[in-house]
């Protein structure tokens, strides 16, 4: 079978946007009045990516509240059509496909026969046979020796013979921008017009939650779907290349011209962590190859269990027929937890799978700490969030089995330690307080009708 990923690179690849991120940075000394500096950057899925550009990851984490810009293009897009790409797409994957709407976007998971995650994605339906799959960084590449699998090949190991599917990256021709926050329905309208923000099937309503439009501007295609990576208001571009460095100027002046930044890996970072009640996973983090999503925040949304057949059900059944009640929790704590475990009264709960400062934590809930750390304690100060996964569900539940994460009006926290641990597993040195937050960090408005933010 011929392989459709692309082959391991000798060195991290760079974006189509790389070259002007340097313009970008450039832009960004003179405005601030700030010397002009090599942007940070780091291998992620074998892309030189920006942590942070002129500004601090704590500056970029900030700008969600006006607008945040961010260079999404080491994610991949797969193009799956054909007559029978619905029966491959609903074999593989745990959510239905063929009752999908044309111009509707789905979250879901790609799973391993074991039950665990292999990468989460969202899906797009462009027409009656024609679908495109949004996958995270470095899915797109096939190497043996290295015993890496690109999404494309995974999912094509399972077409039958006789079925007519045509599975191809197209990542090399769209890039990907992300537009997140209050004045993001703003910039888009005033840079691209207000048609691209209706809903495609009734144009005096706004466009739905997870729906996307295609259009046209200045003779070029474009697809913007009301998704995101930070559980705010926001939207995602998909660009063809060859416009991708102009229309990045534009965007990335607009949103400098509306108190907003361009943000990093470490601001994104710190914007799906803070994101509702719970935070969103992140593969490679809270997703592994490890454990299952059973308990996840967003089980429920990736998932169907009503399906007949997914890859991974029968692994993913079994889990919930013995019980496991392991959960994803995010929690707030006085500094950076990563690579430590979660204790409480001795007891190892868990263990942390990621930790990161954030200035978007309330002064209330920093206080709430109980740390003698002045930085926390401020108007102005910073804590770190994080998420971890448990060994068992660490709050009360309905008769219905729902979590309860209020009672008597105020938000359930519970109060946690972070140790180190020694060679043989044992808690040591000093332990870094927090609390798991049964209210997250910031409210999620991703949902919410676009009228909140449309007259902004």
């Amino acid at each position: 079978m011929e392989q459709i990923g692309f082959g391991f690179p000798a060195n991290p690849r760079k974006t189509a946007l790389y070259e002007v991120e340097e313009w970008y940075q450039k832009t960004l000394a003179n405005r601030l009045g700030r010397a002009y500096e090599p942007i940070k950057r780091s291998n992620f899925g074998e892309y030189a990516m920006a942590v942070n550009y002129l500004t601090s990851v704590l500056e970029e984490a900030k700008a969600i509240e006006k607008v945040a810009i961010f260079n999404i293009d080491h994610m991949a897009q797969i193009r799956v059509s054909g007559p029978d790409a619905i029966n491959l797409l609903e074999r593989v994957l745990p959510v239905q496909i063929g009752t999908m709407r044309i111009g509707q976007c789905k979250y879901t998971l790609l799973l391993s026969p074991r039950g665990t995650v292999i990468d989460d994605l969202i899906i797009m339906r462009l027409s009656g046979q024609e679908f495109i799959l949004v996958i995270n960084a470095g899915h797109d590449l096939t190497c043996k020796e290295r015993e890496l699998i690109s999404d494309a090949d995974y999912i094509n190991s399972f077409r039958r013979s006789f079925e007519n599917v045509a599975i191809s990256d197209i990542s090399d021709r769209l890039v990907k921008i992300d537009v997140q926050g209050l004045l993001s329905y703003r910039l888009i309208k005033e840079l691209y017009g207000e048609s691209c923000l209706r809903n495609r099937n009734n144009p005096d309503k706004n466009m739905s939650f997870f729906t996307f439009n295609e259009f046209d501007y200045e003779g070029n295609h474009y697809l913007i779907s009301r998704t995101g990576y930070t559980n705010r208001w926001g939207w995602e571009l998909y660009l063809e290349q060859h416009v991708a460095e102009a229309q990045f100027k534009r965007i990335a002046l607009k949103a400098l011209e509306l108190g907003g930044l361009v943000v990093g890996l470490g601001g994104r970072d710190e914007n799906r962590i803070s994101a509702g009640n719970f935070g969103l996973p992140l593969n490679g983090s809270e997703y592994d190859r490890k454990h299952t999503p059973v308990n996840c925040p967003l089980f429920s949304a990736a998932i169907d269990l009503t399906k007949t057949e997914f890859v991974g059900k029968e692994a993913i059944t079994k889990e919930i027929s013995a019980g496991i009640d392991k959960r994803m929790v995010l929690f707030i704590t006085e500094g950076i937890v990563t690579g430590r475990a979660i204790y409480r009264d001795g007891k190892r709960l868990g263990s942390v799978t990621s930790s990161i400062n954030s200035p978007n934590v309330s002064q209330e809930k920093r206080v709430f700490i109980g740390s003698s750390r002045k930085n926390v304690n401020e108007p102005e100060g910073t804590a770190a969030i994080g998420i971890g996964w448990l060994y068992h569900n660490p709050f009360d539940t309905d008769s219905e089995g729902n979590d309860i994460l209020e009672k008597d009006g105020q938000a359930v926290r519970i109060r946690v330690e972070f140790y180190r641990e020694a060679e043989k597993g044992e808690p040591t040195g000093k332990a870094i307080i927090g609390y798991i937050s049964g209210d997250g960090v910031n409210p999620a408005t991703a949902s919410k009708p676009l009228k909140h933010i449309e007259n902004l």
